[in-house]
């Protein structure tokens, strides 16, 4: 479904990615570890053209990415993204950011689009707050409605870039929790996070990064058993130890 090819990046002279490379099967889920500046949000994000790349390609159930011919907007439309800070519209009710897509980049009818819209809130458990506003729900309501927001546009694979650090603590179960249908329903996902549990409860494999670079691609359980590499032994011990 993904492919990763030998990509690098630059920020000026700062080098923030430095050839990396990994498959994701189809219904697969991934999770992205690492240190803070290690660049795993900058490589989810060249998944769907959202950082450009220098060197290498992606390729997304075999459109390329970084080809020039390639409409970045049609593609982004059929790759979900949850961002870090929901990136909700404020101005527009849970509704209205539920359809507005659909309707604008699908071309569902406004029927359609509310009835998908609707069907969604009830899946994440929210279809009592249909006609409020963002700021009207707390974080992990508003993150829920990003997710449904991502599935109503019917993607063929999801990006997750830290969706519960932003989150009070006890809102994190509750976005966690979708999530976790999500993948135990075979959607391919890509999860940049801190949630160790959540990785160990349904990753298929986890990449660890660090200054720019894939240091481990490995499965789960080897992963979580004994790390290959000391970066990640030392990453693990520190962030599992709490």
């Amino acid at each position: 479904m993904i492919e990763i090819n030998n990509i690098s990046k630059w920020y000026g002279q700062f080098q923030v990615l430095a050839d990396c490379s990994t498959r994701i099967a189809k219904g697969e889920v991934v999770v992205v570890c690492g240190p803070s500046g290690s660049g795993k949000s900058t490589l989810i994000k060249c998944v769907n053209g959202l950082e450009s790349f220098e060197q290498g390609d992606v390729i997304v159930d075999g459109t390329s990415v970084g080809s020039p011919t390639t409409i970045l907007s049609k593609l982004r439309s059929r790759v979900g993204m949850v961002f870090q800070h929901f990136e909700l519209f404020p101005h527009m009710s849970i509704t209205e950011n539920l359809t507005i897509g659909q309707i604008k980049v699908l071309g569902r009818s406004k029927d359609e689009a509310l009835q998908r819209g609707l069907k969604l809130l009830d899946r994440v458990g929210l279809r009592s707050q249909a006609e409020k506003f963002p700021g009207q729900l707390s974080g992990g309501q508003q993150q829920r409605v990003a997710i449904a927001r991502a599935l109503a546009m019917d993607p063929i694979c999801m990006l997750f870039d830290e969706p519960t650090s932003a989150l009070d603590p006890e809102m994190i179960n509750e976005v966690l929790d979708v999530m976790v249908e999500l993948a135990n329903e075979g959607m391919t996902m890509m999860v940049v996070t801190h949630e160790m549990g959540f990785a160990r409860k349904v990753a298929h494999r986890v990449i660890f990064m660090d200054h720019g670079r894939i240091v481990e691609d490995a499965t789960k359980d080897d992963f979580f058993g004994t790390p290959r590499s000391e970066r990640a032994q030392l990453f693990l011990s520190k962030i599992l130890s709490h």
